[in-house]
């Protein structure tokens, strides 16, 4: 293989592979919404999913492997997703957020679901790391990123 396509080929395929998933929501800049998260409760070990109501997913914050991971639910022995807990909150659920140890010593699981309040959206969040804060705490910066990247509408002055 030539030198000059060698280095191509990790170019296409990286951009083909961001071409496969979710952009961001219409209207909102994924730049923005990707630097609002990061910002907020950005880690390797983050995922924030975002989808329609209906449940179509238009935004994904983290790689297909921390999104894909099954950790505990936090109650229970069940394991899962951040698309399962996408799909629930997508079919009517409220906010759901939990923590607990995580099965790697040292280390924490948040989750934070619901639905992105002034907006039509709902989100589903999962996080775990030696530094993760509690589910509470992780859907609270992720209301705030979400204004920030102009999800939704500011509150009116006085409301």
């Amino acid at each position: 293989m030539s030198a000059r396509l060698s280095f191509l080929l990790p170019i296409f395929v990286s951009l083909s592979l961001a071409a496969c998933g979710p952009k961001a929501p219409e209207g909102v800049d994924k730049a923005v919404l990707d630097a609002a998260i990061n910002q907020a409760v950005g880690d390797p070990g983050t995922c924030v999913l975002i989808a329609e109501a209906g449940g179509r997913q238009v935004y994904r914050f983290g790689t297909h492997a921390v999104c894909g991971r099954k950790l505990p639910a936090c109650a229970g022995e069940e394991v899962r997703t951040a698309g399962d807990v996408l799909k629930l909150v997508a079919d009517g659920r409220q906010v759901d957020t939990a923590s607990c140890a995580s099965p790697s010593p040292g280390r924490r699981v948040a989750w934070a679901a619901g639905p992105i309040v002034g907006s039509t959206l709902v989100y589903a969040a999962v996080m775990e790391g030696p530094n993760t804060p509690p589910g509470i705490v992780v859907a609270d910066k992720l209301q705030t990123a979400f204004r920030k990247a102009g999800l939704v509408e500011p509150a009116a002055p006085g409301t």
